[in-house]
C-alpha cells in the first residue's frame, strides 16, 4: 500500500514553524509600546495611532529588503546584522519625508526554517526597530523548498510612520545657496553588493566578512532630533542610484547639487572596490555611499545653529556642498 503524502514530506514543517514564532515572540514583545494591542486569535498585527499633538496625520509607508548583501551573510554563515540592514532600508526612507517611526512587519522565506539562523535574523530586526524608536508588531515566516535551496533565505521588510501634513518633507522648499550636510554611513550598507561580489572572490569575501556585514547605520535619532527643531528642506537616504539618483530626487527644477567629494574621509572599503575593480569615480558615485549615508538640505540661515546642535549631540556630521542653480545638471 503507498505511504500517504504529507506537508512535512513535502519539505515544509508546520510544527516547527509554530515552535520558531514561540521563540520569537519574547524578542518581538521587547520592542512594542504602548500603542501596540495584544490581542489572541487576530490575523494582523493592532496598533492604536495616537494622534494628539496632530492636526492632519499623515501615514507614510515603505518596502525594502536587504539585497545581495545576504549571499555574502550566508556564505559566512553570519545572520546577526542583515535583520539591522532590513529595518534600516525602511526607516531612513520613511524618515526623509519628516516621518516618524511607528511600527515594522517583516517577512522571512526559506528553504528550509532554521531557527538558530533565523533567530539571529529576527533578534536583529527587533535591534534595529529599537534602533528607530518604533515596534515590531508582527511578520511572516514562509518555509518554501524548490523555490529556495535549503541554507537560503530572503528578508522583505515594511515599516509605517506618521507625519503631520503641513510638515512632509519633499524638497519643494530648495533653493540656491542652502548648505548641504551629511552623516556619515557606516560602511557599505545594503546597496552594491552584486558589484562588489563581482569584484571580491568568494574567499575575499569571506576575509572581508566583518567590514562587508557591517549594518546599515539608522539616522532615527539625528533626523527627528533635526526636525523637531528646524526647518529642513530636504532628506536623502544615499542608498540605489546614490549621489546621481536619490540625492537629486529632492531637486526642484533648474537646480543642482554641487557636492566637494573631499570633505569627508573616504573610508577604506571603497577605496579597495575602486582599486581593485578599477571602477571610475562616476560608476562609484552611482552606485556606492561612498562614505554618507544621508544627506540634509538646510536654509542658509539655520545652517550654522544645525551644526552646534550636532556638534553638542555628538554626532558627526560633514558640510559636503551646496545647493546651485543649474538648468542643464543636478549634481556636479
Amino acid at each position: 500500500m503507498r505511504k500517504a503524502i504529507t506537508y512535512k514530506a513535502s519539505g515544509v514543517d508546520i510544527d516547527k514553524g509554530n515552535a520558531f514564532v514561540r521563540q520569537i515572540a519574547k524578542t518581538m514583545r521587547s520592542t512594542m509600546d504602548k500603542n501596540v494591542l495584544k490581542r489572541k486569535g487576530v490575523f494582523g498585527g493592532l496598533f492604536s495611532l495616537d494622534t494628539r499633538g496632530y492636526r492632519n496625520p499623515i501615514l507614510v509607508s515603505s518596502s525594502d529588503g536587504v539585497g545581495t548583501k545576504l549571499l555574502i551573510a550566508q556564505s559566512c554563515n553570519r545572520h546577526d546584522t542583515v535583520g539591522i540592514d532590513l529595518v534600516a532600508m525602511n526607516v531612513n526612507d520613511i524618515l526623509c519625508v519628516g516621518a516618524k517611526p511607528l511600527f515594522f512587519l517583516d517577512y522571512i522565506a526559506c528553504g528550509k526554517l532554521k531557527p538558530k539562523v533565523l533567530k539571529d535574523v529576527v533578534a536583529g530586526i527587533a535591534k534595529g526597530c529599537k534602533q528607530s524608536l518604533c515596534s515590531l508588531i508582527g511578520g511572516e515566516t514562509a518555509e518554501m523548498p524548490g523555490m529556495y535551496k535549503e541554507n537560503e533565505y530572503d528578508l522583505a521588510g515594511f515599516a509605517i510612520g506618521v507625519v503631520e501634513k503641513a510638515k512632509i518633507i519633499d524638497g519643494s522648499k530648495i533653493k540656491a545657496g542652502d548648505p548641504v550636510i551629511g552623516f556619515p554611513s557606516s560602511g557599505l550598507h545594503s546597496n552594491g553588493f552584486s558589484l562588489v561580489r563581482k569584484v571580491f572572490s568568494i574567499k575575499e569575501q569571506r576575509n572581508l566578512s566583518r567590514e562587508l556585514l557591517k549594518p546599515t547605520r539608522i539616522y532615527a535619532k539625528e533626523v527627528l532630533g533635526l526636525i523637531d527643531r528646524f526647518s529642513i528642506k530636504g532628506l536623502a537616504h544615499i542608498t540605489g542610484g546614490a549621489f546621481y539618483e536619490k540625492l537629486t530626487k529632492i531637486l526642484p527644477r533648474e537646480l543642482c547639487f554641487q557636492i566637494d567629494k573631499n570633505s569627508w574621509p573616504l573610508p577604506k572599503i571603497f577605496k579597495m572596490i575602486r582599486d581593485k575593480g578599477r571602477i571610475r569615480d562616476a560608476e562609484l558615485y552611482k552606485t556606492f555611499n561612498m562614505g554618507i549615508g544621508l544627506a540634509v538640505v538646510v536654509s542658509k540661515k539655520d545652517v550654522k545653529k544645525v551644526k552646534i546642535f550636532l556638534s553638542k549631540k555628538k554626532i558627526k556630521f560633514y558640510k559636503i556642498g551646496e545647493v546651485v542653480k543649474n538648468k542643464k545638471k543636478i549634481i556636479i
